[in-house]
């Protein structure tokens, strides 16, 4: 053990630091306020004391899954303090008793500190080290402290990974593994320490493993020592100033993979490990790895920043996200055989994050952003687009402007505002690599990158390196900078919306922006004085340069300015095309027309890129949704669907048929745009069954999917046949309980269209469900009984079976899910509310007690009318059981209030989607034949 005691107590401060270490640690302010992470605790460590460096001893206990350990932290004092501060989590067990602290002195002799007291922080995960006397400052100090702690099978702190592995004989045996996972603030579990991502300081690191396992740190072994019988010691490489969430070890037996390309010469090394059986299915993943890395070299025109990379597969990996520590990277074995995108952001992190890392955690929001942009461009540049499919960024587009738009976005989850914040910043970081131009957005990220080694940052510096590359390149005017620019849309958890309003005669617009609300009523508070930043790009029908991405004007903050030099007033003109800035664009009446006229003509679909095509249709709807344009226009914007085959303009028209399907399906227009869908739909399935082959496209295959899907939902005769003849194959087994030979795809259909019988065989199945069976396809089962049918005589049945005889094989869980499934479509919801009211007196007997139920069945029986039929509806129930609902006064109270501002909207846009569907069907005339009426 003499060696364990040398290496443990080493003079360390010995150790060659960079002065900036802890003399430039100070207190920085990003514009990134909005994002910074409401979960991870805001108090940070008193700034007395900052670290120099660690010293770190880690026993791994494999069979009480426990762990024991010493670090010595080096500490200089900035300012005069009778305490050490540190983190460590709760379930740390500190040694009080053989903690010291002791002072190194000028001469190079050490002296004893006297300790008060040591303090564990109540409900905090803190340790407060309390000194009779006041250490000086600009002195150097040691705290030397024991530790025990637990090995957790959850991802956090240091955890055991379980797997199975296949020995020489075939049989399959138990393995275990045991990894950290410190990102972002769980280092504490493992041992004390200042936990905060703007500290670092090299680490000396040894840790003793039981035999036959092997250790992967983030440096490589220096040397392994023999302990005893069953244990041995790894002792690393000291490694480069590092954060704590970006330290990391892997103890465990998978192997090395072999590669027949020889690259022991290349820097850096690339090792990848895994579980024997697995090592075939990595074949390629030392070419993707190495073309990564390539390629992230070239983005920032640095070479990867260390001399090695392991990578590990590992098996039965629980973590949401890879383990990527500084120079190990732990993924799940199924993310190594996807695409680019996944690796590469943790490879980008190498560089952003582990190399220059975030000051704080809001500025680790924008570190994010910056990976997920250049994982996605590194993406699409090494596969052609393959893995998206063209789909990045329309996919998180979307999902923001409809988040955004929403009275309270994110309904208040901290984690979503997270996501949307983040993604948010990724998309102006696109916005800006247009606006700026693609090389003067790479030179400034390498200027930022440049004086930064082993450095923290603060969002504010990527954007102020980018400044000065597009002042320097003339990208943008001296009295702009790219803070006030990306400061506008990061700092506020909504999107505007632009519209322009041309004068046809004096070839000019006048543009405005607002806050861009789609869902009713409008009345966000504030919202007149929320402004942006915002590139206008102008694309003309007399000159369809789409390359061009440069603004032809900045609206700097204002409410309005004016396009001029436009063109004649047969042209039309597209304002942010390609989406290159994350906002719509509603235009006037007359632009509109010429838009939806241009793209009727093969010309027009042939010029106007893809992207530009979805943004102008997905424009259209949502706006008009929004009730900022006129339906008659919107559905114009849609007939060139008729002739469009890409996926991606098609993908937003599936949502906004759902979107308008949901709201106008209790009224009598529902029918006719039934029929539009099916016309819309028909030729598209029709051609894309015919064309079918048997490999082809991903997209391909689920744009036939989607198609379909809508055309089951609509009655189409030969999905309800297909999926009947499918089923019935189940209703003749002769042991219907042991399984479900039918594929999900063809049980809605049945359960919507099918007879009583079918429905009902579903129903028993539920009832009969055996618990050896996975629940999840009881779940599935029990949503598509409630949620697929049309007929009120399937859904009494079900609530009679559930609510009014009480059926022991049904939960409370499930009574909720049936509710929830009966909201989503008026014949549901009608059923419910019908139920409940004839029903009354026995329902509200039935949930005594029971309030969480109770609330659930008013929310979802009276809370989605959107008519005055339906508001009448309501509003007499609320009349004549005045006083009955209970806890959900509230609710029936606010459905009231909800299904007026709906029926506003009903009374508004039904006549005009009425009127337009009426000459649709006119006019194109479609045959029902091969429909169910």
């Amino acid at each position: 053990m003499g060696c364990i005691h040398v290496l443990l107590f080493v003079a360390i401060f010995h150790i060659a630091v960079p002065v900036f270490a802890w003399k430039q640690y100070r207190i920085r302010r990003s514009i990134d306020l909005s994002a910074s992470n409401p979960l991870i605790p805001d108090a940070k460590l008193p700034s007395d004391l900052v670290p120099v460096n660690y010293t770190l001893r880690i026993k791994l206990n494999a069979e009480q899954l426990s762990f024991s350990g010493a670090v010595n932290i080096t500490m200089a004092c900035t300012k005069r303090t009778n305490q050490i501060n540190l983190h460590a989590h709760n379930n740390l067990q500190i040694d009080e008793v053989n903690l010291d602290v002791i002072q190194h002195l000028d001469d190079g002799e050490t002296s004893l500190v006297k300790i008060r007291r040591v303090d564990r922080v109540p409900k905090k995960p803190l340790l407060v080290v309390y000194l009779q006397d006041d250490l000086t400052a600009n002195g150097l100090y040691e705290a030397r402290i024991h530790f025990k702690g637990m090995i957790w099978e959850n991802t956090e702190g240091l955890f055991q990974g379980k797997y199975k592995q296949v020995n020489s004989d075939d049989m399959q045996q138990d393995r275990s593994y045991f990894a950290t996972y410190f990102r972002p603030h769980h280092a504490r579990r493992v041992f004390p320490c200042f936990d905060e991502p703007a500290y670092k300081v090299p680490f000396l690191v040894t840790i003793i493993r039981p035999k036959g396992y092997h250790t992967l740190f983030n440096t490589e072994a220096e040397t392994t020592a023999t302990v005893d019988d069953r244990y041995e010691l790894d002792s690393f490489k000291i490694t480069p100033p590092i954060s704590t969430f970006a330290l990391g070890f892997v103890v465990s037996e998978l192997t090395l993979i072999q590669y027949d390309s020889d690259h022991t010469n290349v820097n850096p090394t690339v090792r990848i490990w895994a579980r024997e059986e697995f090592h075939e299915s990595l074949k390629d993943a030392e070419t993707k790895i190495r073309s990564i890395l390539a390629h992230l070299t070239n983005v920032w025109n640095v070479s990867y920043p260390l001399d090695k990379l392991d990578v590990v597969a590992l098996p039965n990996f629980a973590s949401v996200k890879p383990a990527d520590n500084w120079g190990l990277v732990a993924f799940k074995e199924n993310e190594l055989l996807q695409g680019y995108y996944g690796i590469t952001q943790e490879l980008v992190y190498q560089w952003l994050g582990s190399w220059i890392t975030p000051h704080w955690w809001s500025d680790a929001h924008v570190n994010k952003a910056v990976a997920g942009f250049l994982s996605a461009s590194t993406a699409i540049e090494l596969d052609n687009g393959a893995e998206f499919e063209g789909k990045w960024p329309m996919t998180i587009l979307y999902s923001i402007y409809y988040e955004f738009s929403k009275r309270y976005p994110h309904s208040r989850i901290t984690a979503m505002k997270q996501e949307t914040t983040c993604s948010k910043t990724e998309l102006v970081l696109r916005m800006l690599n247009y606006t700026l131009g693609e090389k003067t957005f790479r030179n400034g990220l390498r200027e930022f990158i440049k004086h930064r080694k082993y450095k923290t940052f603060a969002s504010n510096d990527i954007w102020e390196a980018l400044t000065k590359q597009a002042h320097l390149d003339n990208r943008l005017c001296e009295s702009a900078t790219v803070n006030e620019i990306a400061g506008s849309w990061i700092s506020k958890d909504r999107i505007p919306v632009v519209k322009v309003v041309r004068n046809y005669d004096k070839r000019t617009a006048n543009v405005t922006q607002r806050l861009y609300l789609r869902e009713r009523p409008h009345d966000v508070p504030e919202q007149d004085k929320m402004l942006w930043w915002i590139p206008l790009i102008v694309v003309s029908q007399d000159n369809l340069n789409f390359t061009n991405t440069s603004a032809t004007k900045w609206m700097k903050n204002v409410r309005e300015v004016t396009l001029e030099d436009l063109p004649n007033s047969n042209s039309l003109i597209i304002v942010n095309p390609e989406e290159i800035g994350p906002f719509p664009v509603n235009y006037d009446e007359r632009n509109w027309n010429l838009l939806a006229n241009y793209l009727l003509t093969s010309e027009g679909r042939t010029k106007v890129p893809v992207y530009t095509r979805a943004k102008l249709l997905h424009d259209a709807w949502n706006l008009a949704y929004a009730g900022d344009l006129s339906f008659a226009t919107a559905f114009n914007m849609t007939l060139f669907m008729q002739h469009e085959r890409n996926h991606l303009v098609w993908n937003p028209i599936f949502t906004l048929i759902d979107h308008i399907g949901r709201h106008i399906d209790m009224s009598k227009v529902h029918k006719k745009f039934e029929i539009y869908v099916r016309t819309l739909l028909t030729p598209l399935y029709e051609e894309l069954v015919s064309h079918q082959q048997e490999k082809e496209a991903k997209w391909k295959i689920n744009l036939r999917s989607l198609a379909k899907s809508f055309l089951c939902k609509a009655g189409y005769k030969p999905c309800i046949e297909e999926a009947q003849a499918v089923y019935k194959t189940w209703m003749n087994s002769s042991e219907p309980d042991l399984g479900n030979p039918v594929a999900n795809q063809y049980i809605c259909p049945v359960f919507k269209w099918g007879m009583m019988e079918e429905w009902e065989f579903g129903l028993q199945r539920v009832i009969n469900f055996p618990e050896s069976r996975l629940q999840s396809e009881r779940t599935y089962l029990l949503k598509t009984l409630a949620g697929c049918p049309i007929q009120t005589s399937k859904i009494n049945r079900l609530l009679n079976i559930t609510v009014l005889e009480d059926n022991s094989n049904f939960t409370d869980n499930d009574i909720s899910l049936i509710f929830k499934m009966l909201s989503g479509g008026s014949n549901g919801y009608m059923a419910l509310f019908q139920f409940l009211k004839q029903n009354w007196e026995a329902i509200k007997l039935r949930f005594k007690g029971q309030e969480a139920l109770w609330d659930n069945l008013i929310n979802s029986a009276t809370g989605l009318f959107t008519t005055q039929e339906g508001y009448d509806m309501v509003s007499q129930l609320y009349v004549q059981r005045q006083g009955e609902f209970g806890t959900a006064e509230h609710i029936i109270e606010k459905s009231l209030k909800n299904i007026k501002e709906e029926t506003k909207w009903s009374d508004e846009n039904l006549p005009v989607i009425e009127e337009w569907l009426d000459n649709f069907l006119k006019q194109y005339k479609p045959s029902n034949e091969k429909f169910i009426e």
